[in-house]
């Protein structure tokens, strides 16, 4: 016996699993396109919604708002020099304490120099730097203020440098430079194409306590360091002038003390070679809160305003050519976390399949609805339909007594035709396959008499016609053999919707039920009457026939006229193409016509509606009447000119005119539809 070891697969996409269902995002993008949204801003809209269980762009550009309001308010962003003038004065203020009881000339003398201290802060601790200090709490205090500004500026270029200077020994500050001198050499040997992961990965298990956001490589080092600089030039742009400047002469001052600002200054210069932006002016921003800020922290808190803002910018998706490609899921994680990471990429992953699963397809930079979109959406707005239709409301089935191709089953089968939709009697065609070979078996089977045959060195029993036990008959069909169950026939109808178009449905909101209407019908009769013809016409100046494919996106015109006489010329030309069709024709206006096609192919409109139109389109209506083809008429306003109009044509033609609510409108049309062909069908 063979062994068989299992692992995972590894031949591409898992082929078990299920397809992404995106099939109610269409439905939810459904509503805003039919109520006259292009696709494009459907799908915006559905991103920024949110879709199942996943956060829309919405929610996460809120929490992003949330999140800079509370950063604004953490504190000033002056904390540093608050902290370091406050440090500075106590140890003055301790020296002082110490040299007022000393009467000797060298005392006042010492005092004379305090008094002389320049009010910038870094000047005065340059001055202070080879001061030898009376009172030991003095020179105590004056160390830890130089150690704090070391700890501090380094933090302010190198996240997390403060942590690890917290014992601000020689051999630490030795280990700092060494680092630099590393990074600086990394970075020279990348600009010679020399540099290796190897040479990084030995870097970083060197100094990978000093990067507390573990880079993965030197570029997403070189990520950082420059958001980190970027974000200490922006800190220093949000001071005032005088601020601004004694701050850098603290940086400065800092730098210079700790024996780094040459290797500092060379790792700038190697950056900005590599990222040109790092020189450019930084905007600064604006803090409100009350506790200051030491720098390293306000350096933190200014870089994480500078990331949200261009991440505000990308989730707003509200500039030319926005796409969810634009958003850094590396900024989403360190603003929002790994959960909302996961909903962007669900996001884009229903943006990618709507287009892979053909709803969507793109046209010159412009999104739209592929066929398979609009029947979907259509038949979406079937099942909506029935689910506001009482219990019994679907009648229609009206039957014929000859054999065709739709309804019930009536028992009896008959040979297969090339065409048929029927579905295929199994018992009768194995039957019948079998009764064709010559004493019940078939010659055609590989199993036939003669000996056992051979498969892969293993003998395999003959199977007979009837079978014997353990073995199973084998049967060869040939397509004479097939057998198809004969079904009830359904008379076919030719159906005529007529919507109106005109200004006024969009005005009074009908238009996006309208054309949910039209395409629950379309779908109603592409599902269970596939034998009838629809026609939907739509008019308001002119009429003309509208496409499953059109209706989803079809928009409306600012035009005068609802030209139901051109309507109903169109909709007795389908008729008159389908005689032996039983004709149903269905009207959806919010108004009595206006207008009227005239001889040479023009509209003519008028309000009050002219002599003329009334006659035209009521002769049309004669017309319909002599087709014996009710006219059932749904009213979308109330209007006593348009109620008059419509009871005169039900008078002349005997047809129904219903007042339906414009979000029942559906119900009204399908539920009309089904009693209106089940009416016929029992006649």
């Amino acid at each position: 016996m063979a062994n068989y070891r299992y692992g995972e697969y590894d031949g591409g996409p898992d082929p078990l699993v299920s397809p992404y269902d995106v099939r109610e995002a269409l439905d939810e993008m459904g509503d805003s396109i039919l109520s006259g949204g292009s696709p494009m801003d459907a799908l915006r809209e559905l991103l920024r919604r949110g879709y199942g269980d996943r956060r829309g762009l919405d929610d996460l550009l809120r929490r992003v708002r949330d999140r800079q309001r509370d950063l604004r308010r953490s504190g000033r962003l002056d904390g540093m020099l608050e902290q370091a003038r406050a440090l500075l004065d106590t140890a003055v203020g301790q020296e002082r304490a110490e040299l007022f009881p000393d009467p000797s000339d060298e005392a006042r003398m010492r005092e004379a120099d305090l008094d002389s201290l320049p009010s910038d802060t870094a000047q005065a601790i340059q001055q202070l730097a080879d001061y030898d200090w009376r009172s030991p709490a003095a020179r105590e205090t004056f160390d830890k203020l130089r150690d704090l500004l070391r700890r501090e500026v380094l933090d302010s270029q190198f996240r997390g440098m403060k942590q690890a200077l917290e014992n601000p020994d020689p051999a630490s500050m030795q280990r700092v430079k060494d680092m630099l001198a590393s990074l600086r050499g990394m970075l020279d040997a990348d600009t010679r194409g020399e540099h290796t992961q190897v040479d990084f990965d030995e870097f970083m298990s060197e100094f990978g306590d000093m990067f507390p956001d573990n880079p993965q490589n030197l570029e997403e080092l070189v990520d950082s360091l420059v958001r980190r600089m970027m974000a200490a030039e922006r800190l220093l742009s949000s001071l005032s002038p005088e601020q601004r400047e004694e701050l850098a002469n603290l940086m400065a001052q800092a730098m210079e003390d700790a024996g780094l600002a040459a290797e500092m200054a060379a790792l700038t210069d190697a950056l900005r070679a590599r990222r040109p932006e790092l020189g450019r002016p930084q905007r600064g921003v604006r803090m409100s809160g009350e506790e200051p800020l030491g720098l390293g922290d306000a350096t933190s808190a200014v870089g994480e305003l500078a990331d949200l803002a261009d991440l505000e910018n990308a989730l707003s998706q509200d500039y030319a050519g926005a796409s969810l490609d634009d958003v850094d899921e590396e900024a989403v994680r360190r603003a929002l976390g790994r959960q909302a990471v996961d909903d962007i990429e669900a996001l884009r992953q229903v943006e990618r399949e709507l287009e892979r699963q053909g709803y969507l397809t793109r046209s010159a930079g412009n999104l739209e609805l592929t066929a398979k979109a609009v029947r979907r959406l259509g038949d979406t707005a079937l099942r909506r339909v029935f689910a506001g239709l009482e219990n019994g409301a679907r009648n229609g089935d009206h039957d014929r007594q000859d054999a065709g191709q739709a309804g019930e089953l009536t028992g009896a089968t008959r040979d297969w035709e090339f065409g048929d939709e029927q579905p295929i009697d199994v018992p009768a065609t194995v039957r019948k396959g079998l009764l064709r070979s010559p004493g019940g078996a078939n010659p055609l089977s590989p199993l036939s008499p003669g000996g056992p045959a051979k498969s892969a060195g293993r003998s395999i029993p003959r199977a007979s016609a009837a079978g014997g036990p353990g073995t199973t008959p084998l049967v060869k069909l040939s397509p004479r053999d097939f057998q198809v169950a004969e079904t009830e026939r359904r008379s076919a109808a030719a159906v005529c919707l007529l919507v109106d178009l005109s200004y006024s449905m969009a005005l009074r909101g009908t238009w996006a039920a309208a054309k949910q209407t039209a395409l629950a019908l379309h779908a109603l009769l592409r599902s269970k009457y596939p034998q009838d013809a629809i026609q939907v016409v739509g008019f308001s100046d002119y009429a003309r026939e509208l496409h499953e494919t059109e209706l989803a996106g079809l928009g409306w015109h600012m035009v005068q006229g609802t030209n139901l006489h051109h309507a109903l010329m169109l909709a007795g030309r389908h008729l008159d193409k389908h005689p032996d069709h039983e004709p149903v024709v269905l009207i959806v206006t919010d108004g009595e016509p206006t207008a009227h096609l005239q001889r040479n192919g023009q509209p003519f409109f008028d309000w009050p509606p002219s002599p003329e139109t009334v006659a035209l389109t009521l002769a049309e209506v004669d017309k319909m009447t002599r087709r014996k083809a009710a006219l059932n008429i749904f009213m979308l306003a109330e209007d006593d000119r348009l109620s008059r109009f419509v009871d005169n044509v039900a008078k002349r033609n005997g047809g129904r005119v219903l007042r339906a609510a414009p979000e029942r409108l559906g119900e009204y049309v399908v539920s009309d539809f089904l009693r209106t062909r089940g009416a016929r069908g029992r006649r």
